[in-house]
């Protein structure tokens, strides 16, 4: 058991990339952090830095429930819950069937919102807490064929901004990480959804054009690592007073910018000059 003064917290899909370093980090700012991910294997690092690993797929609700009834048995709940897991769905709107499109909002936004829902009560009690839902600058701007992903993102940060106005005045925080490109299996996966998926057919050379600007911009050492994202969540969750969202890695901040202020048409050639 641990002490009662010891600050908890949660950390989905911590089996490699952000989430295995966001856990590093609050484990190192003396948090009993429990990672949860499909393998525990993978967490076994964490497990012999003190972490509890929990088995858990953010798409089914049975394992969702069974894990937060564990750790409300062993701590009462927890003081940070960090919402990291999820994918990349990339593929023409056409030829993506919507059973995989639904799996894309389980994981990415239902599967949080139902681990958010069972964590609350316990947070409204203690009048604390802070929730930090990883999005990504993906939630604010647009690619080509990430129609389905971007969805997900955009509809994470409605769903944290609504949530913050409702739980503030139960002294919970609600704080939205957007991160750019960063050095994880992210790209890789989502490039060979495309081929497989769009390799051949009417979308064939848009398909594997994107494959072959994530490859290159992926797995090279070409973007940010996690680390910088775990330092990120770690000062904003010891902050008094956190922002309500930040963009950190590379190129969020500068796409964003671009997004907002030079509008639709301008954002669109960018985004094909990278084709």
């Amino acid at each position: 058991m641990n002490s009662q003064n010891q600050p908890t917290a949660l950390v989905t899909g911590a089996s490699s990339g952000m989430g295995k370093a966001i856990a590093r980090r609050l484990i190192s700012d003396g948090y009993l952090v429990y990672v949860a991910a499909r393998s525990t294997d993978k967490m076994a690092d964490l497990v012999q830095l003190g972490a509890v690993a929990l088995r858990m797929d953010i798409s089914k609700d049975a394992e969702i429930v069974a894990a937060v009834a564990a750790i409300t048995e062993r701590s009462g709940g927890v003081d940070v819950l960090v919402n990291n897991a999820g994918y990349g769905l990339y593929g023409p709107v056409e030829e993506i069937g919507l059973d995989e499109a639904r799996y894309q909002f389980e994981v990415n936004v239902f599967g949080a919102a139902r681990l958010t829902q069972l964590l609350l009560p316990a947070m409204r009690a203690k009048g604390r807490g802070t929730i930090v839902n990883i999005t990504s600058m993906g939630g604010k701007i647009y690619t080509v064929l990430g129609a389905w992903y971007h969805a997900t993102k955009h509809a994470l940060e409605g769903w944290s901004d609504s949530l913050r106005l409702e739980l503030e005045p139960f002294g919970i925080r609600v704080v939205v990480i957007e991160p750019g490109l960063i050095e994880t299996g992210f790209g890789a996966a989502a490039s060979q959804g495309i081929q497989e998926r769009s390799g051949d057919g009417p979308y064939a050379k848009v398909a594997q054009s994107v494959a072959a600007s994530m490859e290159r911009s992926y797995g090279h050492r070409r973007g940010t690592d996690p680390r910088v994202i775990a330092e990120v969540v770690g000062d904003a969750v010891k902050s008094p007073r956190p922002k309500t969202r930040y963009a950190a890695g590379k190129y969020a901040k500068m796409m964003i910018w671009v997004r907002k202020w030079l509008g639709d048409r301008v954002f669109d050639r960018l985004i094909k000059s990278q084709m």
